[in-house]
């Protein structure tokens, strides 16, 4: 090294940062988003009821419901409502030859073999809601990108991640007085501000940066490291798979004999007393009403730190316990505790704020980070007398990315509350909306990218976050003064949480577009000078 180890490190924290920043930008925020992604979903589909009742009779509805509309499928699965989720979600799948229903619930993917619903388990009817995929669409766009075939997605996401790694490990390294930055921030100080923001907003949840990071590159581990199953099973990797994660086989065939199933609730039940008192999140039931019917039940997630969650296999028809899934192995129980803490289905309100929190630092860090490259190239350029391509290709995806993102969250929210009910793939045309609005965004910021842009930018995005509680109240009937007075925090909390992030790109619009550059260090000795020579000549006159 023609540098010091640490100058070494300082550049490679500088360039793996940089070429994959606005992309982690755009992972973080999703990601971030994610922590929230039932309550987006419930806000996003006001036609659901805020108060649902959960217990052993939503699961016989369910299975009513199914009867009725999916009677030939060949197994059916059930979500049961939670504290989040008061709504039952089912879906089945149909036999090969099975044609669509004229219940607005089968999706078009493979000819209409795959059906859901949404069903509000006080009545047993499917809630006639708008299609939309909610807060699911930041948690599949955080590792699947949502245009660009899933593989190379998330290949790409991976490739980030590690990038991300190493400017963790080579920022930690860098920064000789790293607990000392935590507590420093100088305002007004131009490049010196910037880096102590970076700092502090990187040091302030170091942990969490490290463990999201490192943990996201796990929960596709055998997709980026496969060669070692691939020695281990050459003919058979999901044998891998069944023995690793102890999953049970294929269910035994249909028997052709139609019989009536064991009741549900006595399922439930032995499910619950097998688990000492863990209460079940939901069912399949493989063949149903078929005499060699099978019924898995699986364990609520929310309480256990890992991802994965024990099941019980009941005979469908005698209800007689068949088997359990095994207690993992050291290396399983160690990767799924890694996924748990990747995605925070355990935490209570408290630890997700927590976590979120920690998400929008992260944001905050790498938004910092590519900012603070431009403001210590820029001296260069202008001494050179010219803006290279390189600093205007960074300032624009700056300004399209950093600003323009919060514009194309806050107008998939407005999608969600505009679009016709009856377009056809609603889903996807919102989708396309967050994705339109940020391609006007990077666009504008690419024919100016001048500090006026961002001004408007984030002017922008602070209006549409500040006029979206309006909007949904001129366009339903769950508004603050609705929602406050029925304690219906989740859709009270998003309203108020819009505001508190138009309130915030408000602000930091107007510091932008109030904001001048600190006089150079030449610049304050000729002032100084300037006094010097002026002040007894004027004290004289």
């Amino acid at each position: 090294m023609k540098q010091g180890f640490r100058q070494s490190m300082a550049w490679l924290h500088t360039w793996t940062g940089l070429l994959v920043g606005w992309l982690l930008l755009l992972i973080f925020m999703a990601g971030t988003a994610s922590y929230y992604r039932e309550e987006i979903s419930r806000w996003m589909r006001p036609e659901v009821p805020s108060t649902l009742a959960r217990g052993p009779e939503a699961a016989e509805r369910a299975l009513q419901y199914l009867q009725r509309h999916a009677a030939r499928a060949e197994s059916w699965t059930v979500t049961l409502p939670d504290e989040r989720t008061g709504t039952l979600r089912m879906f089945w799948r149909n036999p090969e030859s099975a044609t669509p229903t004229d219940d607005g619930k089968r999706r078009g993917r493979r000819g209409g073999r795959f059906g859901d619903a949404t069903v509000n388990p006080d009545t047993g009817e499917a809630i006639a809601a708008r299609e939309t995929r909610g807060g699911d669409f930041f948690y599949r766009l955080h590792f699947d990108l949502h245009y660009i075939p899933v593989v190379w997605a998330r290949y790409l996401v991976g490739f980030c991640a590690m990038f991300m790694l190493v400017a963790i490990i080579t920022g930690v390294i860098t920064h000789k007085k790293i607990f000392k930055d935590f507590f420093t921030f100088r305002p007004g100080k131009g490049q010196r501000s910037w880096l102590d923001f970076h700092n502090v907003s990187a040091v302030m949840a170091l942990p969490y940066h490290a463990m999201i990071t490192y943990t996201g590159i796990v929960t596709l581990m055998f997709m980026y490291l496969p060669w070692g199953v691939k020695a281990a099973y050459p003919a058979d990797e999901d044998a891998f798979f069944s023995a690793a994660f102890a999953q049970f086989g294929e269910p035994r065939t249909a028997a052709g004999t139609p019989t009536a199933g064991a009741d549900i609730a006595h399922l439930l039940e032995a499910s619950r007393l097998h688990w000492q008192g863990d209460e079940p999140g939901g069912f399949t039931i493989h063949h149903p009403g078929d005499a060699h019917a099978i019924v898995e039940v699986f364990q609520r997630t929310g309480k256990r730190l890992s991802i994965d969650t024990p099941s019980v296999r009941f005979d469908g028809v005698t209800g007689q316990l068949l088997d359990a899934t095994p207690a993992p192995g050291g290396a399983t129980r160690t990767r799924g505790v890694m996924y748990g803490l990747h995605l925070a289905r355990f935490a209570d309100p408290l630890l997700r704020l927590l976590f979120f929190l920690s998400g929008l630092a992260g944001c905050l860090m790498v938004a910092s980070g590519v900012i603070l490259w431009a403001i210590k190239e820029r001296p260069k350029h202008l001494k050179a007398g010219r803006i290279g391509f390189g600093l205007r290709l960074v300032d624009a995806l700056n300004i399209g990315t950093v600003a323009g993102l919060p514009i194309a969250f806050a107008a998939y929210f407005w999608g969600n509350r505009l679009l016709p009910l009856a377009i056809a793939e609603r889903a996807s045309a919102e989708a396309n909306v967050f994705f339109a609005v940020w391609a006007v965004a990077l666009l504008a910021a690419f024919a100016w990218p001048k500090r006026a842009m961002w001004a408007w930018q984030l002017y922008a995005g602070a209006l549409l976050f500040l006029l979206l509680p309006v909007l949904n109240a001129l366009t339903t009937s769950t508004h603050l003064g609705v929602s406050l007075a029925q304690r219906d925090w989740v859709m009270a909390g998003f309203d108020l949480a819009m505001f508190a992030l138009g309130a915030g790109l408000a602000c930091a619009g107007r510091r932008m577009q109030r904001w001048q550059p600190p006089a150079s260090a030449a610049a304050r000795r000729r002032q100084s000078a300037n006094v010097v020579d002026t002040g007894p000549a004027g004290a004289g006159a």
